[in-house]
This record gives C-alpha cells, structure tokens and sequence, in this order.
C-alpha cells in the first residue's frame, strides 16, 4: 500500500512552506518516526517523520528548495515494501573481479545520504545536502564534537564521492592527495559573486523589520544601569542555583521579572494598535531574541508574571535550545506582548532595536563595562550597563517610555525588591 506524505498545517496563519532538505532519499527504506525532511515556514523548521515503515519515493517538483502548499503530497511511502536483509549486500563478493571496484564504490558513497550518526541542525544538513558533503569526513569544532554551519561551508564540495575514492587508491600515492582541493591560479577572484536565495525565515524576517519601519513612529530612549548589586547576588547563589536547578543563574530572569512590574505600571507597552483602537493585553508573554544559524527568531516566556526567576531561567534556556537546533514551533512565536534583545552577546555597547510587530515597544541589553561612575560624591569603578527601549510613538508617549526605563533601571539596581515584588 502507497501511503501519501503530505506537508502538515503547522501554524493558523501559514498556507506554504520551504522544503530545507531530505534527510531521505528516493529508493530508501525508512522505519517509523524517522526524520524525512525539513520543512522551512515563515516562522519556523519542522521536521516530517515517516508514519510507518516503507520505501520512500520523492514526487517531481518536491526537491529541495522547492515552495510547496500546505496539505500538499510531496512523496509517497510504499508500506508494503520489506527492509532489506542484513546480508543481502554479500553476494557482490562473487562477481567477476573487473567489476569489484566499481561495486566497492557504491556502499562508500552511502553516508551522503544519511550524513554521520550526530544529529545535524536543519541549516547544516541543508548544507550538506546541496553540496554532496560526506559529515563523517568533516571534523566538528561545535559542542561535543558538533559540525557547525562554518565547518561544512569550509569543506571541499563532494566529498563524499570523493574520500571513496581516495580510501581505492593505493598506499604509494597517498602523497597526491592534497591535488584534491582546488589551488587558486590565475587572475583574482575579487569580481566573483554567489547569488544564494533568501529562505523562508529570513524573508518572514526582512518583511517583518520593514512593516515595523513603515508603519510604526519609532523613537528610542536610553538610560544606564548599575549591575553592582545583580552581580553580587549572582555571586553569592549561583553555586546553589546551579546545584538545585542545573543550570547557570543569568540576567534574563531579572530582566524578565523587571519588565513584567514596568508593563504592569504602563500599560500602553504592552498594548498595540489595530486600525483606530488599542488592544491593550492583560497577560504578560515576554519575547527572548535569540540568534539561529537561520536568523533571529524571537520565541516567547509565556505568562512570564506567573514564573519565578528560576521558572524564566529554565524557560529561556529551554527556548535558547530549541533554537540552535531548530526545534522551535509556531507556538513558541506566536502570541508575545513585549521583546527583549541581548546585543551585549556579541559584544554591543549601544544599539537601538527595532520593534517586533505588532508590539509598541522592545527593550535593548548591551554589553556591562566597568566605568567611573560619581558616587556619592566620590569617584567609583562600577560594572554599568546601557540599555534602549525602542517604542512606537503613536501609541506610549515619551514620558511614559523614559517613565517605564526608569522603572527597569531602579528594580534591577535593587534585586531584591524586584525578587521581593515591592
């Protein structure tokens, strides 16, 4: 029996998605729940699994890269079909020694298909799809051995047809190998151009940034904050905070849990406008801008007000995880009221972040810096840090935007009345 693989609705909103990539190829016999595809939308991966065992065949027209419809049949799986046996392949031993070594040559160039046995982020295994990359040959330097996006960027195109062919050639000759990667001769190559088509993502992203530009009356307000007291706080409990909670206590909770008090005491941050009315919102869905291999995603703490500092924690680093991997779903995107963006990271000093739309306003972390701040009369090293709140100005006045920094800035110099909720 032929079993039809359709592209599964993943989201109210979404009537078409990308496909990343095949995991699978035609011809192959897969089991249930193995990974066949991903799938790129406008907010996020999803991986397709086979429902049942069979062998796969993938329809023309649903190649990689190819823009399919939601609901549309992309491949079917014959159910009927048996894996084959264990020792089918040992009979080739016995075939006329001229033909060996082209027959030697097709189980070696398998891994192409199947890629090593590490789990392969979406980006990397689209990668290593387009480029014919063997990943068992390319050497990872993420996480626990991990190939990157730059790690098979910087590995030569085929290799997967091409170690097979190196492992054939005799001991003798191995000083030739290094022929195999392409030396650059001849003119420059500074007027070289690649012409790489947007994913699904990343044009959701540019669409989304521009709307925010064209629409919204955006204006910036900066302050500073003195992170004395926060990162004594941290000092003196992350051993135990890690030791109950298993993980490392940051500054996204104190963030988070300032953030929430200030919504609460300006309302209009938390509201948007829709045509000639203001939806105003009473819960709290706090946005964590996080950086993907495929862009900036900005995944949601739901009801952040409900959670303690280690709830947002464990939350955050749950959403953080999911992004690198490309795990997160339409769920984790949909329905944030307020957004956060860390550009100290990687390093910023200052910025000024634009909205994600439709919310009224975003706030800026930027890197702590040790700098001399007047105390008290007197002249003190002190670790501060500037942060931005980009707001749309038809909707929070400025008063109320310099008001709601202000209030961040006075609970995150006081920890514990912001822990305390005084």
């Amino acid at each position: 029996m032929k079993q039809e693989i359709k592209v599964p609705a993943v989201g109210e909103s979404i009537t078409e998605a990308t496909i990343g990539s095949w995991t699978k190829k035609s011809g192959d016999f897969v089991k249930r729940n193995e990974v066949l595809m991903l799938l790129e939308t406008d907010k996020a991966s999803v991986e397709v699994v086979a429902e049942n065992d069979g062998v796969l065949t993938i329809l023309p027209g649903s190649e990689a890269g190819a823009t399919v419809q939601i609901g549309a049949t992309v491949a079917t799986l014959d159910t009927d079909a048996k894996a084959p046996a264990a020792g089918a392949a040992a009979p080739a031993a016995e075939a006329p020694k001229a033909a060996a070594p082209a027959q030697a040559a097709t189980p070696a160039a398998a891994p192409a298909a199947g890629g090593s046995n590490q789990h392969l982020s979406p980006a990397v295994q689209r990668i290593v799809t387009e480029n014919q990359i063997d990943p068992s040959t390319v050497q990872g330097t993420g996480k626990d051995g991990r190939l990157t996006k730059g790690d098979v960027l910087n590995a030569p195109a085929g290799s997967a047809n091409a170690a097979p062919a190196q492992a054939a050639a005799p001991a003798a000759k191995a000083p030739a190998a290094p022929t195999v990667t392409p030396v650059a001769t001849g003119p420059s190559k500074q007027g070289e151009k690649k012409l790489v088509p947007m994913t699904t993502i990343r044009k959701r992203i540019a669409e989304k940034l521009k709307e925010a530009q064209n629409t919204a009356a955006l204006l910036t307000t900066f302050n500073e904050i003195d992170m004395t007291k926060v990162m004594e706080l941290r000092a003196k409990y992350k051993d135990k905070f890690k030791e109950k909670y298993g993980l490392n206590l940051g500054f996204n909770g104190f963030f988070v849990k300032a953030s929430v008090e200030a919504l609460k005491a300006f309302p209009a941050v938390n509201a948007w406008i829709v045509g000639t009315d203001i939806e105003y919102h009473n819960y709290f869905n706090i946005g964590i801008a996080v950086s993907t291999e495929k862009g900036l995603m900005v995944p949601n703490v739901k009801d952040a007000d409900t959670l303690s500092l280690a709830g947002i924690e464990i939350a955050v680093r749950d959403l953080a995880a999911k992004g690198r991997d490309g795990k997160i779903s339409p769920n984790d995107l949909g329905g944030g009221t307020f957004s956060i963006t860390n550009g100290g990271v990687f390093g910023s000093l200052l910025s000024t972040p634009i909205l994600n739309a439709p919310q009224s306003a975003i706030l800026g972390l930027h890197k702590i810096q040790d700098r001399p701040m007047a105390i008290n009369g007197k002249v003190e090293i002190r670790p501060m840090m500037y942060v931005a709140l980009t707001y749309d100005h038809r909707i929070v006045d400025g008063k109320e935007a310099v008001s709601f920094l202000v209030k961040i800035k006075e609970l995150v110099e006081d920890p514990e009345r912001l822990l305390l909720e005084v």
